[in-house]
């Protein structure tokens, strides 16, 4: 017997309280995990959503510096990523090499190409540090004239949401159906940027 408590109130803890406890404690636990899984798939998406915005940016910098050759920017890079640019345009640009101002777009272009697929980075051999499933479509006016230039970038993001109708860039390629069939594009994510270029 403790000094100074009866024996009768010296109890402990049941085989209940401590299974209550448990489940309690596992239903918290299940909670956060699931928490922890959504963060993570959210932050995925902004970092993706984050990249096709610095990209679409960059190639709009390099029309913009280099205006005379919108249309060759155009036609280069109707529709890119996944490396539909099979090799190096020559010669290369940026080795120091004097180029024309239709020979620099399609270097641009191709660079381009290269960081929306993720080149900069690689892991096991493959390409890993840029956008997944990458889709990049530039139009704008006939013949390259001063006017508004849209950069669409579509990818592959990680929950089926609604087909965006902003732009039909890389819509019903393949890339961004749901698994085991529907819709094709359950699965896109797209980007546009639209600006004015004034052409010298």
């Amino acid at each position: 017997m403790i000094v100074g408590i009866p024996m009768k109130r010296c109890r402990g803890t049941g085989l209940i309280e401590v299974m209550v406890t448990v489940v309690v404690m596992s239903i918290g636990l299940l909670g956060i995990a699931a928490l922890q899984v959504q963060s993570k798939r959210s932050n995925f998406e902004a970092v993706q959503r984050t990249t096709a915005t610095m990209l679409a940016h960059a190639v709009i910098e390099r029309m913009r510096a280099n205006e005379s050759a919108l249309s060759t920017y155009l036609s280069q890079g109707a529709q890119v990523g996944g490396e539909t640019i099979s090799s190096e345009p020559s010669p290369d640009c940026t080795a120091g090499s004097s180029c024309t101002p239709s020979q620099l777009a399609q270097h641009d272009v191709w660079e381009w190409e290269q960081a929306i697929d993720g080149a900069s980075e690689t892991a096991g051999g493959s390409k890993s540090g840029g956008l997944v499933s990458p889709t990049a479509c530039l139009t704008g006016p006939s013949g390259g004239g001063s006017g508004t230039y849209s950069v669409a970038i579509a990818w592959r993001g990680q929950n089926s949401v609604a087909n965006p109708p902003s732009s039909s860039c890389g819509e019903s390629s393949g890339k961004y159906d749901a698994p085991g069939g529907g819709d094709p594009d359950a699965f896109r994510r797209v980007l546009t940027l639209d600006v004015f270029i004034e052409a010298g």
